[in-house]
This record gives structure tokens, C-alpha cells and sequence, in this order.
């Protein structure tokens, strides 16, 4: 039998797609029948209650008079506003990172002497196992770091004496260590991507024990290991805003479920790498930066608000961009109004910009973020307000910084990596059942035909 090239979708596989489509398709109104929620949501877009958590609370609107009415965003981290977490260490003028992962981790804020022997700690992790960039990173490089970044966590088990030990010393062991490394998987898979796809040259930039996690990203990836404080600064506050956001986002729910099974650390996290890969939650700010990018070749005049306009009704009309019909960066499906950490980020971009003489691109991008969400209530029922989500300035923040378009979602994961580790062990110290919801057959009964009768 001739090899099978594994890309290829033949004429067999497209015919067997046929079925597929033919004996899968759910009429949508037996949802409402059977008072299925979507998506685990409600016709208003609110989860369905699944857990309860310590960890982060986010809130989208009030109870006035009886009725849930929006209101402007607000974060919680273990009780305490986001909003006044990032103002306390920006005007302390040191990196966020280490000190809020203790947070989220533990539960309290470190005092001076817990937050340097935690820096110190995490600094003690952060090395691979001897050779693990030659056998395992340099090897079957990817065009995708997040499937790199996933086969690096699951060969890392290999090297852990007790992977299966599922004890909360153990597993905290095993996240704290994965929180070290995950700039270093990331930013090495990268340079392996970069020298042997790319054809460019490969240099691995061994970390600095004096620096945060957010300079040594950038420590390790540039060449010449050079950047300025501000850089280090908006990487730490862009890290501390993507670390946790609620249990119920699909990566963070995804670690609650494979963590009910009783599975170990290492398989875990590749299931939540594999749940933020997708361009619906952590390939978003992707989409809007290669959004913007079109935009710039059909917008002449960044003043001219007509003209913005009617590049973003061809967004909705699917006549733009990648033709989905959605404008990237605007909504979320818990924000009505406003997200507090893209408002937080806002005057951080503006003088990013600003130094990097990108004046007119952040221009164009509040513009987009003024106009956008004019333009989506004129043209469609919502049920409530959307604004410029995190995604919106992320991915802008990221390419100022020169981080390659590849990285972006790994930044994502090393900042999401620290919720992950805090609700798996919050699932295992606090729940002993396995997550099964329940899903009704809406099929008619079938009587067996033997094969010769078919």
C-alpha cells in the first residue's frame, strides 16, 4: 500500500465529511426544548454556576432594584481590585509578576521577606533538565509555538522522578517549576522556529537570576539582550493582566475538568495550552493585530471617522479582513460596558507609543475603539453594550515590544499558566468528584439492519 501523505484530504475523506455534517447537525431549537444552555450560557450570555472559587471574581453589573443592570468592569484577585494591585507595585516602581502570582497562589499578599524568598524560589526553577533544548526543543520544530510549548510541558514529565503524585505539595512543586520555565519554553521554541523554519540565525540567551520574568522574556529574546525599563514595565503589567480572569473561562474550566479526573499536573496543562490556542480565547489578540494591518491598506486618512466606518461595516458584512463577520478586540462575554484591564492598559499603550513613534497607529486604535462599538449597535440586536476588550491593546503592546507574532499567545500562557496552577489546586483540594454534565440524546431509535441488507 502506497504512504499516505497525513495533510492530504482525499476525495475519500471528503466524501465521509459529507456524512458527517449530514448526521451531526442539531436543529438549533431543541436548545430552547430542552432548556439547553449553550455554550454554558444563558440567552443573556451568563455562565451556567459550575464551581465556586477564592481565586478571582470579575464583575459586569449590579442588582438596582431588583434587576441586573451593567455596569463598568471590575477584577478582583483574591478580594483585591486589579485596579489597585497594579497602581500599588507601578507606583512602587518594581515588577507585579512575582508578587501577584504569590497572591493568586496563596492567597494573601507577601510581605518584603515572603516576596524575595518566593522571587528566589521561583528563580531556583528556572532551568530545563540538562540537554532538554537539544533533545527536545531544537527537535521537530513547529510553525506553531503553542503545540511546541504543549509537547515541551508533556516531555517534561519524563524528567519528573514523581509525575503521577497528585499530593498538594507535589503538584504545587510542579506548577511553581512550570511557572519558571514557560518564558523559557516559549522564547526557545521560538529561536528554534526562527533558525530552523525561518532560516535566521539561532542564539539561546541563558536567564539572568537578578531580573523579573517579564526582563528576561525579553532578556532571552532579543539578540543583543538589551531593553529599556519601560519595556520590562509594560511586559510585567501586560503578564499580571492575563494571569487569572474568573473560573469559567474556557481554559481555566478546562483545567478544573481534567484536574477532577485525577490526572497528573503535566497533562493538565497541556489540555488548558490546547483550550487557549484557539483564536476564540488566546489567539485573539492575533486576529486583531493582522485586523489592523488590513485596515491600515484600505484606511487612508486615520481622522476621517466615514471612512473608518465603513471599513468596519465591511468587517460585519464579512466583506473585510477574514470575511467572519467580527471585529476583533470588541465585546466579551462578560463585559458590557467596560474591561478594566483594558482600561488599565490604555494610558500604558499611549506612551509606548509614544516612545516607540507609533503615535498614528494608536490613533487609528481609539478611533476603532470609539467608533467600533457605534457601528456594531447600529447593525445588530445585543442583548448588552460591547467595549475593547484586553485583546484589543494586547497584541499592539506586543508588537511595539518586537515580540514576533508567534509569541503572543505563549505570552498569554505564561501569564495564565499561574490561574491554571491556582484553581487545579483549588479543584483538588476542595472537590473529590469528577466534572460529567449531563448532554440529552435528541436521536429517534434505531433498528439494527444486518450488513448484507444495508
Amino acid at each position: 500500500m502506497a504512504e499516505r501523505n497525513i495533510s492530504e484530504i482525499t476525495p475519500e475523506i471528503l466524501e465521509l465529511s459529507k456524512l458527517c455534517q449530514e448526521y451531526n447537525g442539531i436543529d438549533t431549537s431543541l436548545y430552547t426544548k430542552y432548556d439547553v444552555k449553550r455554550g454554558l450560557r444563558d440567552v443573556n450570555g451568563k455562565g451556567v454556576l459550575a464551581g465556586l472559587t477564592h481565586i478571582s471574581e470579575i464583575q459586569s453589573s449590579k442588582e438596582i432594584d431588583g434587576k441586573r443592570v451593567p455596569c463598568e468592569g471590575e477584577l478582583f484577585y483574591r478580594g483585591y481590585s486589579i485596579r489597585d494591585l497594579v497602581k500599588g507595585f507601578i507606583n512602587s516602581d518594581r515588577p507585579g509578576f512575582e508578587e501577584i502570582t504569590y497572591l493568586i497562589l496563596f492567597g494573601k499578599l507577601p510581605n518584603a521577606k515572603e516576596l524575595k524568598d518566593f522571587s528566589d524560589l521561583l528563580v531556583s526553577y528556572r532551568t530545563l533538565p540538562t540537554n532538554f533544548v537539544r533533545d527536545v526543543i531544537m527537535k521537530a520544530p513547529s510553525n506553531d509555538m503553542m503545540n511546541t510549548l504543549s509537547r515541551g510541558v508533556l516531555t517534561l514529565y519524563a524528567y519528573d522522578e514523581n509525575p503521577d503524585d497528585i499530593s498538594i505539595p507535589n503538584v504545587l512543586r510542579q506548577c511553581i517549576m512550570l511557572i519558571s520555565v514557560f518564558p523559557m519554553l516559549s522564547v526557545y521554541s521560538y529561536q528554534a522556529y526562527n533558525h530552523y523554519i525561518c532560516g535566521d540565525s539561532f542564539y539561546i540567551h541563558n536567564p539572568s537570576p537578578d531580573i523579573s520574568t517579564a526582563g528576561n522574556i525579553l532578556r532571552m529574546l532579543r539578540p543583543d539582550m538589551k531593553y529599556s525599563k519601560f519595556e520590562a514595565a509594560i511586559l510585567d503589567l501586560a503578564l499580571v493582566l492575563h494571569m487569572e480572569h474568573g473560573g469559567g473561562n474556557n481554559s481555566t474550566f478546562t483545567t478544573h475538568v481534567v484536574s477532577s479526573s485525577g490526572t497528573d499536573t503535566y497533562s493538565t496543562i497541556a489540555a488548558a495550552l490546547g483550550s487557549l490556542k484557539g483564536p476564540k480565547h488566546g489567539g485573539a489578540n492575533i486576529k486583531v493585530v493582522e485586523m489592523f494591518e488590513d485596515m491600515k491598506q484600505h484606511v487612508k486618512d486615520y481622522d476621517d471617522e466615514d471612512e473608518i466606518k465603513l471599513y468596519l461595516n465591511k468587517l460585519l458584512d464579512k466583506e473585510a479582513f477574514d470575511r467572519r463577520g467580527l471585529i476583533y478586540g470588541i465585546g466579551h462575554a462578560v463585559y458590557s460596558i467596560s474591561d478594566p484591564r483594558a482600561d488599565i492598559f490604555r494610558a500604558f499603550v499611549k506612551k509606548l507609543a509614544e516612545e516607540k513613534g507609533r503615535q498614528n497607529d494608536f490613533k487609528l486604535y481609539s478611533m476603532v475603539e470609539r467608533l467600533a462599538p457605534q457601528v456594531i449597535g447600529e447593525r445588530r440586536h445585543i442583548y448588552k453594550g460591547v467595549s475593547a476588550n484586553v485583546d484589543f491593546y494586547s497584541g499592539f503592546v506586543y508588537s511595539m515590544l518586537d515580540l514576533p507574532l508567534k509569541l503572543f499567545t505563549p505570552m498569554f500562557a505564561t501569564a495564565r499558566i499561574v490561574g491554571w496552577s491556582a484553581h487545579r489546586i483549588e479543584e483538588l483540594i476542595n472537590v473529590d468528584k469528577i466534572i460529567r454534565p449531563a448532554y440529552q440524546c435528541v436521536l429517534d431509535r434505531s433498528e439494527y439492519i444486518p450488513l448484507n441488507q444495508r
